[in-house]
């Protein structure tokens, strides 16, 4: 389960960015006071316009940024006072592969593997069970700066799940794959619903969003606009259309800001 109570992330700003944003202010508030419960076997989804706070609020989640303030807990371990537990709890996954060239898929998610505490037959059996399901086996030997995008991204994902993680994070996972790809890592966050994992995710594919998610919240200049379960969502749309219905909810938060 994933707790998160009043949470606050502010940023610094130097001149560069000041001027970008219009502002003299020496600070920004990326999230801005959010309160969300992610459960246990079912797909959370994070929906918003580009700097509404996502990518901030998976990154705090996951230990790679730390709260300003408020309460983050990842399967009962706060996040700011026992980072350690939570980075065993949890997997992170982003469009972004950020992997070692030089390895081999092999090398790489057996280094991941220890490094989460495996070893042994355990570690193996891990490994050959995700290399068969993602059909890495074929170039699990190769560099990795041989592969291709869509490669790496099977090698990322192993990379994510080799220690069987209670909670796993998905931030624009399939931004800029092929089909095929794509529907491996769909078939991945269905599987980790199945195995009663707490799953939360973020995309700009609506049809993704429309097919797997639980429930749902809307972010926006780093406040909550929805929060609920995606059954009630449907219930109240305006709209038929699942994007038009999200332009609209962010476009009244805008008008209501002026």
């Amino acid at each position: 389960m994933i707790e998160i109570q009043d949470l606050i992330k502010t940023f610094s700003l130097n001149k560069q960015q000041k001027r970008k944003l219009g502002t003299r202010d020496g600070q920004i508030k990326a999230v801005d006071g959010i309160s969300l419960t992610c459960k246990p076997g079912r797909i959370f989804s994070l929906l918003g316009p580009n700097g509404a706070g996502k990518t901030t609020t998976l990154r705090l989640i996951a230990t790679i940024l730390q709260p300003t303030s408020g309460i983050i807990k990842v399967s009962g371990h706060d996040v700011s006072k026992d980072g350690r537990a939570v980075r065993g709890k949890i997997g992170f996954l982003t469009g972004t592969t950020g992997l070692y060239d030089r390895l081999t898929p092999d090398e790489l998610v057996t280094y991941f593997g220890k490094l989460n505490g495996m070893d042994g037959p355990a570690l193996e059996r891990r490994k050959q069970d995700l290399f068969h399901t993602l059909e890495i086996f074929s170039f699990s030997n190769k560099r990795i700066a041989e592969l291709s995008t869509g490669m790496k991204q099977k090698v990322s994902i192993a990379r994510t799940m080799i220690h069987d993680p209670e909670v796993v994070v998905f931030d624009e996972p399939t931004a800029g794959l092929d089909v095929i790809t794509a529907e491996h890592i769909i078939e991945l966050i269905r599987q980790c619903k199945d195995d009663g994992k707490t799953v939360i995710f973020s995309s700009h594919i609506m049809s993704e969003v429309d097919l797997l998610c639980d429930d749902l919240a809307i972010i926006h200049e780093g406040q909550i606009l929805y929060d609920g379960t995606m059954d009630s969502f449907r219930e109240q749309m305006v709209n038929s259309s699942l994007t038009q219905e999200f332009i609209r909810i962010v476009n009244n938060s805008k008008t209501q800001a002026q």
